[in-house]
């Protein structure tokens, strides 16, 4: 009888396979979209000089028929501060023009649009840029920058490391071995990251020695997760957590530990460079490094940082604070420019001195929170970058607006190479991070 149900429950999954087999067959996998749109704007880079007017063609056809008498609402205007109204114009065989205008000083213009077809709205973000080269950070340099700094992380030096280290199995193959690692990176904090390390296939009584890689994260307070993509080129791999946060909790459990321990951390003791959150961060993530070139393994050599949005903020940060960093690979760098907003020009997240979020809002004096974030705005840290450095953006990016991000590019006096991809937004194409590898393997030593 067990055996009859047994091969019975065969079947029937066997026949909702086929099933689902036939659907798929009958009806297909779309491999694009019904609805498809293009902006296209009339210089193919978006490039502009101040005073040249901006011309946006958008292109849109449903099922590749062209669009015609759709009503195409839009509104432009320097990037994050869009006017409240909206214009409008129509498809007519396919395409619709917006005049964006021009700027007369360095910057961005924004087109937000929208258009409903197939019964559903579409709407996408463009933006152009004008003589980006000559764009300019509101945020001046501290007298004591340096000496703030150097005072800081010897003070946090004084603290041992004392690694805490807890196996990964589930990540850990015949190639790679991964553990948790739990850091004591200054007086009252702590940090974790998943350490991802080659597996030497060296026979001599020599230890392998590989290039280091730290990857801080992006903003917020989710769980990491390890990743064999650098240790597959040849680099002992660290990414870290920067709150503390245990990765092994159970998900509901991390949740709520990160809402009580995390929640505003971006505005957290601003009233004072020593009591600001990223102050204690900063120095952390040069601490891990570190910790990355006390390991045997390390080759002594070669001490790469890379990461996005906040990651690339803290890639800047640490390549500047360390003298170990011999590579500096940001990619949409945040903290940039932080006073752009008090100037009427986009500065970069989490836009302090705005209502985006309850993270941009500072609720004591302005001048106050300047003089803090004087100290740590990600230019300042730009301006004394003295390793090779790749960069990478978008202009579609509404998190950390190209305009801050080139204020901070502008102020590299290091060896750089950038790459920008003008119809991205806060992510980045797998040809971008292609060519940042190249990159890095081309230089080191």
């Amino acid at each position: 009888m067990r055996k009859l149900v047994l091969t019975l429950c065969l079947l029937a999954a066997a026949t909702s396979s086929l099933r689902a087999q036939k659907f798929q067959q009958e009806f297909g996998n779309p491999r694009k979209d019904f609805v498809e749109a293009i902006a296209v704007p009339d210089h193919a880079d978006s490039h502009y000089r101040l005073g040249q007017p901006a011309t946006l063609r958008l292109q849109a056809r449903q099922g590749g028929v062209p669009l015609d008498g759709v009503t195409l609402r839009y509104r432009v205007g320097p990037e994050m501060l869009l006017p409240a109204r909206w214009d409008s114009t129509t498809f007519v065989g396919g395409e619709a023009i917006v005049r964006m205008g021009t700027l007369r000083e360095p910057g961005f213009l924004a087109c937000q649009y929208e258009y409903v077809a197939d019964g559903k709205k579409h709407a996408d973000l463009v933006k152009v840029a004008f003589d980006p080269e000559q764009i300019a950070s509101f945020t001046p340099m501290p007298d004591d920058f340096d000496r703030f700094w150097q005072q800081a992380l010897k003070e946090a030096r004084r603290v041992p490391l004392e690694p805490q280290y807890t196996p990964i199995p589930d990540a850990t193959t015949e190639q790679f071995v991964t553990r948790l690692v739990r850091l004591h990176v200054g007086k009252n904090k702590w940090m974790q990251g998943y350490l991802t390390m080659p597996v030497s296939k060296d026979s001599s009584l020599n230890t392998k020695r590989y290039p280091v890689v730290l990857v801080p994260p992006g903003a917020g307070s989710q769980k990491i997760s390890p990743s064999d993509y650098f240790p597959r080129e040849g680099c002992i791999y660290l990414k870290i957590e920067i709150h503390d946060n245990d990765q092994l909790l159970p998900d509901d459990e991390y949740n709520r530990l990160r809402q009580q321990k995390c929640d505003g951390y971006p505005t957290r003791g601003i009233s004072s460079p020593d009591s600001f959150y990223y102050k204690d961060v900063y120095v952390g993530c040069a601490r891990a490094v570190d910790f990355l070139c006390s390991l045997p393994e390390w080759d002594g050599r070669n001490v790469i940082v890379t990461g996005g949005s906040q990651g690339g903020a803290l890639t800047i940060v640490t390549a500047a604070l360390s003298d170990k960093v011999t590579l500096c690979a940001p990619f949409y760098p945040a903290l940039c420019d932080l006073m752009g907003f008090l100037h009427q020009r986009a500065g970069g997240w989490p836009k302090y001195f705005t209502d985006y979020s309850r993270d941009s809002r500072v609720n004591i004096p302005q001048e106050q929170a300047v003089e803090t974030l004087k100290y740590f705005d990600v230019v300042n840290f730009a301006r004394r970058l003295r390793v090779p450095t790749f960069m990478s953006w978008g202009y579609s990016d509404d998190t950390c607006s190209p305009t801050s991000v080139w204020a901070a590019w502008n102020a590299i006096m290091a060896p750089k190479e950038k790459d920008v991809t003008p119809t991205s937004g806060h992510w980045r194409f797998s040809s971008s991070q292609a060519k940042c590898l190249s990159w890095m393997k081309a230089r080191l030593k």
